[in-house]
């Protein structure tokens, strides 16, 4: 998909095409622009000829649960990223853990990639031992966005994408021109019109990207991927917290609540034997307690070093920061048996999807 000559394409036309070819790309997602029969025929065929709409992307697998699916998309160049649809649509209770609140109506949230590869290196990351290899753009990180939805609609299926996650492969700050490039288009009414605060971004903790996003007159949910409660444990999972302490981390966060009076995230990974001791939920704890801060446990999925906590030990987790007054939630897990989970995506189709 390439539309980066539309705005030549339409030059010489009515102000009134440009919306009309915003509706048919990004509300009615035509695949085709013979399917925008509001456009006349000839300028249908220029604009095929020099802002083609295909994606070359697979849809690799299925979750058994038929709550996920995860897409290879190629882009111009060849380089390869993984994007993921994940479709809630039932009244059960979250992995079985007491507590969780129920999903009352159906969402459909895609996760985005904001760069092919990582160059952060987290040692439970699957993205990270690939190495990384460049930026996405803003179109290629909305274009994500746009196969999911033309997914739905070819899917048969009377649904629209609810919620965007930048929490794909590699760190959003580190690429943040084109990613609050994207938030902005996505959020823009004539085109995706998916408002602001139903988008959420992960950030490894890029202190500057934290700042400038404070400044931003968006309502976007930030979510920060701590996964240890000391410095030191932090330092051995995540090398950036050799650059940036926790001291330095949760200043940067309180600045961006003092300013935006916005709650923030802090997703933690649950590790077996690794950060899932009671002593790791006091010390938790300790950092967690002040107003606007939420802890988000995450169950882990494998990618090789490390092992899960089992349910019973994120349940006893949860029950102490509950005890010590933390507002706390427990994921919901999906997309694990398909390598689609948090810190899974990795391209791992790259070599072969380019030969």
């Amino acid at each position: 998909m390439d539309i980066t000559n539309l705005h030549h394409v339409l030059a010489d036309e009515p102000k009134f095409r440009y919306a009309q070819a915003n509706k048919a790309l990004f509300q009615d997602f035509i695949s085709d622009w013979a399917e925008a029969s509001n456009l006349p025929k000839p300028l249908r065929e220029k604009l095929a000829e020099e802002c083609p709409l295909g994606i070359k992307a697979e849809v690799l697998e299925t979750a058994r649960s038929h709550k996920s699916w995860k897409a290879l998309i190629t882009l111009a160049d060849g380089e390869v990223i993984e994007t993921v649809l994940i479709r809630q649509n039932n009244d059960k209770k979250a992995d079985g853990i007491k507590g969780q609140e129920e999903q009352k109506s159906a969402r459909n949230t895609v996760c985005v990639s904001s760069q092919a590869g990582c160059p952060l290196n987290c040692s439970f990351c699957a993205t990270g031992m690939n190495g990384f290899r460049r930026n996405l753009s803003a179109e290629e990180i909305v274009e994500q966005v746009v196969f999911w939805s033309r997914y739905l609609k070819q899917e048969g299926k009377n649904e629209k994408i609810d919620n965007i996650v930048f929490m794909g492969m590699g760190e959003p700050f580190l690429n943040y021109e084109q990613f609050i490039k994207a938030v902005k288009f996505i959020n823009n009414p004539e085109t995706l019109n998916i408002g602001a605060r139903r988008l959420s971004v992960s950030t490894a903790g890029v202190l500057e990207g934290i700042k400038r996003l404070a400044g931003e007159k968006l309502q976007i949910n930030l979510a920060i991927s701590l996964h240890a409660a000391n410095d030191e444990l932090r330092r051995d999972l995540m090398p950036i917290a050799k650059k940036h302490s926790l001291y330095e981390l949760f200043k940067a966060v309180d600045n961006y609540i003092a300013k935006t009076g916005r709650r923030v995230m802090f997703e933690y990974l649950m590790i077996k034997g690794v950060n899932d001791r009671d002593e790791d939920a006091r010390e938790l704890a300790r950092l967690m307690k002040k107003p606007l801060y939420l802890a988000n446990l995450i169950p882990y999925n494998p990618t090789g070093r490390f092992q899960a906590s089992d349910r019973g030990r994120i349940a006893e987790f949860k029950k102490i920061l509950e005890g010590e007054r933390v507002p706390v939630t427990v994921r919901l897990s999906f997309g694990a048996d398909i390598s689609a989970a948090c810190g899974q995506l990795a391209g791992k189709k790259k070599n072969q999807a380019a030969a």
